[in-house]
């Protein structure tokens, strides 16, 4: 495991907003008789309002949302690949049976398509997100998810190694192996559709965005709210993507900052 991948699955809760500025309330509790503990208190007492309130976090992500619209499918398809991020793999292995997030239209999506282009090959990318495997991938489970929607095992070629998007891309092509000319289709979260590009751009695996799992009706909307835990996750998911862009740039794992249609 590299030191990205340990390091992000370490800092990335810290760093959450919303879990920052609680524990920015916290502290300033805790040092509350002193002059810096209480201007820190205030900090996130009025960041943790504008959460709960201001349109931000959504305005964020229907900024990432717009960056690739819905493609115009072609009449024939190569392959496709789907990025996890959709399946639980711990309480699909507790459960005994597939268990998925609200990513789940990630999974949807690709069983329509293959149903579409009956031809195509079918990547799964996808291992696990735990910072220690326990022997259960998102491959693994996601195989018996596809199959008991009626696709093919045999049509099916599943990545288990990648932890994260660039993983994704690097494994996902060890496997699928496209050959230049050959057109496929690139599942995932239309909010993380820029990240995904960048990646399979940098790997030169030039692939059709097929952006699915929207959190916003496109347009960024200026209304006031109060629901911090609706506010708080749509500032964490779009904290994480745009972060996720700097810090892929300054890797050089995608070529350029904020990836679009060529």
């Amino acid at each position: 495991m590299d030191a990205y991948t340990i390091a992000s699955k370490i800092l990335t809760p810290l760093v959450s907003p919303g879990n920052f500025l609680l524990a920015l309330v916290f502290v300033g509790l805790v040092f509350g008789d002193r002059r810096w503990g209480r201007v820190t208190s205030w900090i996130g007492g009025l960041g943790l309002l504008a959460l709960a309130t201001l349109p931000g976090g959504g305005a964020a992500i229907a900024a990432l949302e717009n960056r690739f619209p819905s493609p115009e499918l072609p009449a024939k398809v190569d392959g496709i690949v789907v990025l996890g991020g959709s399946i639980q793999t711990g309480t699909s292995k507790a459960r005994g049976q597939p268990t998925v997030n609200d990513n789940a239209e990630r999974d949807l999506a690709f069983v329509t398509l293959a149903r579409r282009y009956p031809e195509a090959k079918l990547l799964f990318t996808g291992g696990t997100g735990k910072l220690f495997r326990d022997g259960t991938t998102e491959a693994s489970i996601a195989r018996d998810l596809y199959v008991g929607l009626g696709l093919d095992a045999a049509r099916l070629l599943l990545e288990d190694r990648s932890r994260n998007t660039w993983e994704n891309g690097v494994f996902g092509q060890d496997v699928a192996r496209p050959a230049p000319g050959e057109t496929w289709l690139l599942v995932t979260s239309a909010r993380h559709m820029p990240r995904a590009v960048g990646v399979f751009r940098r790997l030169n695996w030039f692939v059709m965005p097929y952006p699915v799992d929207y959190r916003t009706a496109g347009d960024i909307r200026l209304d006031l709210g109060w629901d911090l835990g609706i506010g708080a996750r749509s500032a964490s998911e779009a904290f994480h993507e745009w972060a996720g862009l700097l810090i892929y740039f300054l890797l050089g794992r995608t070529s350029e900052l904020f990836p679009g249609p060529t």
